[in-house]
């Protein structure tokens, strides 16, 4: 059996062999159901699915999505079976299916920490989630949770750096930053060291290298400049700039949910694990579960699967 976790922007899976993560952007016609057929051991291979991909733009509304997502995995896997917000497992596209990839990791972790709020970071958003109160994550949706405070829309990768950047302080002159779509939180993180090359997994704004001098050069444009205008120095600033605000806004939010929630640690996945488990207090599940804490979502439903007779 293998665990499936659709995004908008990733696919990723679980298997005997590991986890596997693939860009696969839905809104530009990403081949999803071409990617999952090497994961096939034969017509009868069990398949256990979450999704949050059917809120990409290309879909008129989340059913139109969801639809398209379950149509295209049984393509494959005849008989896979989706988890939803509900907690059940279901064989036909149903609403509740819209974005429950977060409750099957707390479903799949909520009895070893019981006590903790999981803070799962990727490359797109920040699902922070009481493990206590799993009875009452039940039914929630993305909107819920963006008004409790449980999805704060900032990742690692794909968000771009004025979305939660005003204005920055280059050489202690305050600069207003332009809304342009001239960088994102790769390119900043990348510069400052917290990923590589390699784990930059998404197109780039300018659909150019994802190299450190590359980097630098979509940031300075954030402040309508050149790098040659500001030095790499400046550049570097609003790198940094970008992460003081983008581990605020996160840590805040974790430590609202952990207080009110009365958790009593908080535990970090995602490709952020490390960064964030220092930054926020937590423990980083990648020294627990490894590799399969980026892809916590497809290794979680996986063995939820098992579990409750999902498949």
């Amino acid at each position: 059996m293998i665990g499936i976790d659709v995004g908008g922007a990733n696919l990723k899976v679980a298997d005997d062999d590991g986890v596997h993560i693939h860009y696969c952007p839905l809104w530009s016609g990403a081949p999803l159901s071409d990617l999952l057929r090497q994961y096939t051991r034969g017509r009868d291979t069990q398949a256990a699915v979450v999704m949050s991909g059917e809120l990409a733009d290309c879909f008129e509304n989340k059913l139109q999505g969801i639809t398209f997502i379950v149509n295209a995995i049984r393509e494959v896997f005849p008989a896979a079976r989706f988890y939803g917000t509900d907690a059940a497992f279901h064989d036909r596209p149903v609403p509740e299916l819209a974005a429950a990839n977060w409750l099957a990791s707390a479903d799949f972790l909520q009895k070893t920490y019981p006590d903790a709020v999981l803070l799962d970071i990727g490359s797109t958003t920040a699902d922070i989630i009481p493990l206590s109160r799993f009875s009452s994550l039940i039914g929630l949706s993305d909107l819920a949770r963006l008004r409790k405070g449980y999805l704060v829309y900032t990742g690692m990768l794909r968000t771009p750096v004025t979305t939660i950047l005003s204005s920055v302080n280059l050489d202690g002159i305050p600069t207003p930053v332009s809304t342009e779509y001239f960088a994102t939180s790769a390119d900043a993180h990348l510069v400052l060291g917290h990923i590589t090359e390699k784990d930059y997994r998404c197109e780039t704004p300018d659909h150019k290298e994802k190299t450190r001098n590359a980097c630098l050069r979509r940031l300075a444009r954030v402040v309508c400049a050149d790098v040659e205008e500001i030095g790499e120095t400046g550049a570097r600033q609003i790198a940094e700039a970008f992460w003081d605000r983008q581990q605020a806004l996160v840590c805040d939010a974790v430590h609202r949910v952990t207080d009110d929630s009365d958790a009593s640690s908080v535990i970090v996945a995602g490709l952020g694990s490390t960064l964030f488990a220092r930054a926020c207090r937590g423990t980083d599940l990648a020294h627990v579960l490894g590799p399969a804490s980026d892809a916590l979502p497809a290794y979680a439903v996986r063995e939820v699967a098992v579990w409750k007779g999902g498949t």
